[in-house]
């Protein structure tokens, strides 16, 4: 028996979501227990991998969706389909805005929905503006998280293993948490935004001769990417301190330099196509139904992975357990269980619980 499925979805945007939860459920457990440093090196290493890269793509693939979503606004030459559009995003936006705060307010410092929300509401704002445009915004964002980076203080409101935000609850701690030195900050993770959003109106996705050759490009790019980033890291922990060296030209999402930037992209890119090979070859096979489903409920599961699976933990005092062989496990488990759930509620429901109630709200 076949999911229930949209007529006309690229079912492999779907399959590179729910491989966007997992490896964000992975980093977000490992960071909640504060699972960082013990543990074996290879699980480390493994987990590490994730770090900066499912949350890209997660992005990204929000980029490319509000593309595809805004298709026909943006072919319309009347204003009413546009107006209809920009406030369907407005009131999206506004659902992601409260649902993320409310995580926050719990304690989950971690969020990435406020953020989406703001991207959605810079995204209602340019369903009309060219490729050439979104390409330039991409790039400049860029440039201004580096000026930011060069000029601010990066570690300011931050506790020292960068796991509390402890000014967020002010008018300038939020301001400066939500532009610059959050977790996903505006600055750049909306060029992650305004790539996807570019990606998904050129139509390369839905051409497989353009896709192998994205693919090509991008997988090179990130390879190249983090073997420079490596000697680099290398070159300069001689005169500079690990850390200072890891900053400036190290992969990892805190600080989110260019050169992770770069490298976050084109894997994310690489990935994506994958994702589309594999949906369009092997859809029919129950697993990749299954995956698929679980893409679909990606709001649910990203909410119900803190609300399900760190709020018992915290009431236990057993959330800080500095375990990452504990916080992988836990992860898998958790995400076993999403499948399992996603693939049966497809069977009935045409989308999650959290995504009907965030339509009503529309």
């Amino acid at each position: 028996m076949n999911v229930h499925t949209t007529k006309g979805r690229i079912f492999g945007l779907d399959l590179a979501r729910a491989l966007a939860v997992i490896g964000m459920i992975l980093v977000n457990y490992k960071l909640a227990m504060n699972a960082q440093a013990a543990g074996p090196d290879w699980l480390q290493t493994i987990t590490g991998l994730f770090e900066g890269r499912a949350s890209a793509l997660f992005v990204i693939l929000a980029g490319i969706g509000v593309a595809l979503m805004t298709a026909k606004a943006r072919a319309s030459e009347g204003e009413t389909l546009l107006q209809t559009t920009q406030r369907l995003l407005f009131r999206r936006a506004g659902f992601l805005f409260v649902t993320g705060m409310m995580l926050l307010l719990i304690g989950w410092s971690a969020d990435i929905l406020h953020y989406y929300a703001v991207f959605l509401v810079i995204a209602a704002m340019l369903i009309k503006t060219s490729n050439s445009h979104l390409l330039i915004g991409t790039i400049g964002t860029v440039i201004v998280s580096i000026l930011q980076l060069m000029m601010l203080d990066y570690s300011y409101g931050w506790l020292e293993n960068y796991h509390q935000y402890e000014i967020l609850w002010t008018w300038s701690g939020f301001t400066r948490n939500l532009l610059f030195n959050g977790f996903h900050p505006i600055f750049p993770w909306l060029a992650f935004f305004l790539l996807g959003m570019w990606v998904g109106r050129i139509g390369w996705l839905t051409q497989r001769k353009t896709r192998v050759r994205l693919l090509q490009i991008s997988a090179s790019v990130a390879v190249i990417t983090e073997m420079v980033s490596a000697w680099l890291v290398h070159r300069f922990t001689t005169t500079l301190s690990f850390e200072a060296a890891q900053s400036l030209f190290g992969t990892k999402p805190m600080p989110p330099n260019p050169i992770y930037f770069i490298a976050a992209a084109s894997s994310a890119l690489a990935m994506l196509v994958i994702c589309i090979e594999v949906a369009e070859r092997w859809r029919e096979r129950m697993s990749v139904q299954a995956l698929i489903s679980t893409g679909q409920l990606s709001l649910t599961h990203y909410v119900a992975h803190v609300m399900i699976g760190l709020v018992p933990l915290q009431l236990t005092g057993q959330l800080e357990n500095g375990s990452v062989v504990f916080s992988t496990i836990y992860a898998l488990i958790f995400y076993v269980a999403a499948i399992v759930f996603s693939y049966y509620w497809k069977k009935r429901h045409s989308r999650g619980p959290l995504e009907q109630l965030m339509r009503r709200w529309e």
